[in-house]
């Protein structure tokens, strides 16, 4: 399950309905993702952040990435949370949660998810701070973490 939202979500609640009535899962691995007041590079902080994406092409790309990830791993269940919208410092951004009957999957699916959403869905990060605003891309790092899940 997948969802693009303005509003937070509580991780808690998230994981309780996503094992309602389940006891074929073994594993649950959950990633969640947090505005931080991270030094910028120009030296300033970040007073907040504004994620735009593309509706439709968002939810098409992230739907796409967790089919990829039931295709390549025994997963029980899993849900994608993207929030969009101006967030400050300690909002929760993202949240993955991947679940299966082993810890592997749940661990190695979840590492997939994050690393695919921070190199190919359709969202934009612009921080803004005394210093003024910058937009955000993903950085080398990202896209070296997403090599290692090719499949040649």
């Amino acid at each position: 399950m997948i969802r693009v939202q303005t509003g937070d979500f509580d991780i808690g609640k998230e994981i309780e309905r996503l094992r309602a009535d389940r006891t074929d899962i073994g594993a649950i691995v959950t990633f969640s993702g947090t505005v931080r007041d991270a030094q910028r590079d120009d030296g300033g902080a970040v007073t907040e952040m504004t994620l735009e994406h593309y509706p439709g092409m968002t939810e098409k790309e992230l739907a796409r990435i967790e089919e990829e990830a039931h295709t390549r791993w025994p997963l029980q269940a899993s849900l994608i949370v993207h929030r969009v919208g101006t967030l400050r410092p300690g909002d929760n951004i993202v949240l993955v949660i991947a679940a299966s009957a082993h810890r592997e999957a749940a661990f190695e699916a979840a590492s997939f998810l994050m690393d695919y959403l921070k190199t190919s869905a359709p969202n934009w990060k612009r921080e803004s701070g005394a210093e003024g605003e910058r937009w955000v891309d993903a950085n080398e790092k990202d896209y070296r973490a997403a090599t290692r899940w090719r499949e040649d």
